[in-house]
């Protein structure tokens, strides 16, 4: 397991630097960050100058990486144009960010994986029907139009929620949130875990169980659940990184101060230190949430062994 964790660390290198220097093209070769920061004035060329002199602007582009790259390690993600350090910018939207992705993924894990087992197991009956009627409506409508309908039947018409998360951003008041955020995955995670356990419940294994005569309780959590969650544990892994890079229309339309909204911010100004910055941490969670995801295969399956 050690070796396999160590090798896999080390093939996430190369992974990281193209990830990252992609990103560093994509943002700074592709736009004017000196002209974003003037706005509509055009700057003094002298004054331009200057100022792409000292944000290391003036050289190639590869040498602007290796720069950037050197900062980070460390610990320096750069300035906002706001005067602002990124990394202040992080430590305020990464945990609120966090909070939210963990609301998400509770509600993807325990009814997503619920409604699945609960259609699996009873294929073609109206209930498999429903759930996954229910489940193609649910990726069929867009994010946006789902989060503002609930926003208002729950935060404006009934009442029972804020339609507004506070800048502190408590777990109590994210669950409206989190339930949007989590909608389209929430549906995903119910088909794949439905398809899944359909497929398995006919295996050699689960006959063999229910002819030993052991409980019907035990055959679906002991054997028929945990060989039916390997599609399942990888999609919910890759979807962290997901769901944290992707809620920038949840947080607009909650008002929620976290990466998503920064990350709208920056976009919309052209603010690439900010934009690079928090793009790669998220590059960083995608890595470790796949790693993780591997290492769980095992303890998920017993007949997976890592060298």
């Amino acid at each position: 397991m050690g070796r396999y964790v160590i090798r896999r660390l080390l093939q996430m290198i190369p992974v990281f630097i193209g990830s990252t220097f992609l990103i560093f093209f994509m943002v700074y070769a592709l736009g004017d960050p000196v002209a974003a920061l003037f706005g509509d004035k055009a700057p003094d060329p002298a004054t331009a100058a200057r100022i792409r002199k000292d944000l290391y602007l003036d050289r190639p582009l590869w040498e602007q990486y290796l720069h950037y790259m050197g900062q980070i390690f460390q610990g320096d993600f750069g300035t906002a144009f706001n005067g602002q350090p990124v990394t202040e910018l992080m430590a305020s939207a990464f945990p609120v960010t966090l909070r939210l992705t963990i609301v998400a993924i509770f509600f993807e894990i325990v009814i997503g994986i619920t409604l699945g087992v609960v259609s699996g197991l009873r294929r073609g009956k109206s209930v498999d029907t429903s759930v996954l009627v229910l489940t193609l409506v649910v990726i069929s409508v867009p994010t946006f139009v789902t989060g503002y309908l609930l926003q208002y039947l729950f935060g404006v018409q009934w009442g029972w929620v804020r339609p507004t998360v506070s800048p502190d951003a408590p777990f109590n008041e994210l669950i409206l949130p989190g339930i949007v955020l989590a909608l389209v995955s929430l549906a995903y995670v119910t088909r794949l875990s439905r398809t899944s356990i359909a497929e398995n419940v006919k295996a050699d294994y689960v006959r063999t169980a229910v002819a030993k005569g052991l409980p019907r309780r035990r055959v679906v959590t002991r054997h028929l659940l945990r060989n039916s969650l390997i599609p399942v544990v990888t999609f919910i892994g890759t979807d962290i990184g997901a769901l944290m890079g992707g809620a920038i229309v949840t947080e607009r339309i909650f008002n929620i101060h976290g990466v998503g909204y920064q990350l709208y911010q920056g976009i919309l100004r052209n603010n690439s230190p900010t934009v690079v910055g928090f793009v790669t941490i998220l590059v960083i969670v995608f890595l470790l949430a796949n790693l993780l995801v591997d290492l769980l295969y095992a303890v998920l399956d017993p007949r997976i062994r890592y060298a």
